[in-house]
Formats: structure tokens, C-alpha cells, sequence
């Protein structure tokens, strides 16, 4: 069969498991659907500059996958393995990421707006310059991540970072609060805390009250 095109793309490379391989070969040669990758193994493939929108990737295997500017709108990786894959540059436009493995993931520079994150593990994750805009982050591991320059825009940031996790350049508006890992202990930080925290260690960020309904 061919390896085909989809708008004039094709992977640089395939992933090692055949499977995976057709799945991609049928979907990069037919309009009209979206890639349903479900517990697929893409490790190996490069997938750089692919247009992936409402792709199904949920439990999928994509540790150590090239998606450098890949597209992933509205796309569900829920519970996805991207352990050390290139998300450099990558469009996850309201993508579902619930319970995906990010560790050592690169998402420098990714669009992350509305992105739904909630029991993600990014530990160890670079989002230098990363958007990360009205997103829900529920119980989302951020230690050792770096978070250098990184944008935030009201989004539900109850995180968790410890005396690793970069935070300087960070800018923007968060809902707290966040828990910090020193050593041994932990505590919980919000309000003027969280925006201290951060503003010692070079970031900028306003930290918004709850919202509460008028009695």
C-alpha cells in the first residue's frame, strides 16, 4: 500500500508496531475521519507537523514520539503514554489530557488553551513559553517541570511543584492553590502566598479570589 498523504503530509517515520503503521497508512490516505489510534504503540514514529484534530489517542503509547508542531485540537489522548515525546510547538487546543503521562515531556512553546489536565503526570515536563490559557489542572504532578516563561490565563492550577519546579518569567492569572514539596514536607499555598512564592523565585503571576455568587 502507499504511504500516502493527508494534505500533503506524511510521517517522517512510521512507528515500529504494524499495526499502529496502518492505522496511520489508512488514515493518512482516506478524508474524512479521524485518526483512531486507542491503545495503539506509536513509539518510533515521527509524527512531526501532523494534523491530528478530534484524533482519538486515548491509552495510546507515545513515549519518546516526535509531534513537534503537530496538531492535536480537541484531539483525546486521555490516559495517553507521552513520556519524553517532542511536543514542541504542538497545537492541544481544548485536547483531553486527563490522566496522561507527561514525564520529561517537551511542550516548549505549545498551545495549550482549554486544554483539560486533571491527574497528569509532568513531572520533569518543559513548558518554556508554553500557553497554558483557561485550562483546567486538577491534581497535575509539576515537579522538576520548567515552566520558564510560560503563559497562564485564569486557569484551575492546583499543582503540585517542589524546589525544582522553574517558575521564572512565569506570567498571567491563576486560580490557586498550589502544594509545595521542600524536603521532606508540604504545605499549600494561595492568595498573596502563591504570588509571593513565585514573584522569589522571578515569575509574575496574580493569584484570582474564588469566585463566590452574590447573596
Amino acid at each position: 500500500m502507499s504511504s500516502g498523504t493527508r494534505k500533503g503530509w506524511k510521517p517522517t517515520a512510521f512507528p515500529a508496531d504494524p499495526e499502529a503503521t496502518r492505522q496511520l497508512r489508512e488514515w493518512a490516505t482516506e478524508e474524512g475521519y479521524s485518526l483512531f489510534g486507542i491503545e495503539q504503540d506509536f513509539r518510533g514514529a515521527d509524527l512531526s507537523g501532523g494534523d491530528f484534530t478530534k484524533a482519538w489517542f486515548t491509552q495510546a503509547v507515545l513515549a519518546g514520539v516526535r509531534l513537534a508542531g503537530a496538531t492535536f485540537y480537541r484531539a483525546d489522548l486521555q490516559s495517553a503514554d507521552l513520556t519524553g515525546a517532542d511536543l514542541t510547538g504542538a497545537d492541544l487546543v481544548r485536547a483531553n489530557l486527563d490522566g496522561a503521562v507527561l514525564r520529561s515531556a517537551r511542550l516548549d512553546d505549545a498551545d495549550m488553551t482549554k486544554a483539560s489536565l486533571q491527574g497528569v503526570d509532568a513531572s520533569g515536563a518543559s513548558l518554556r513559553g508554553t500557553r497554558i490559557m483557561g485550562a483546567s489542572l486538577f491534581g497535575v504532578n509539576m515537579r522538576g517541570a520548567d515552566l520558564t516563561d510560560a503563559v497562564l490565563f485564569q486557569n484551575t492550577f492546583k499543582v503540585t511543584v517542589d524546589d525544582t519546579t522553574v517558575v521564572r518569567g512565569l506570567t498571567g492569572t491563576v486560580f490557586g492553590p498550589i502544594t509545595v514539596f521542600s524536603g521532606e514536607s508540604c504545605h499549600e499555598l494561595a492568595g498573596s502566598q502563591l504570588e509571593a512564592w513565585i514573584a522569589e523565585r522571578g515569575g509574575q503571576v496574580q493569584v484570582i479570589p474564588p469566585y463566590r455568587t452574590p447573596q
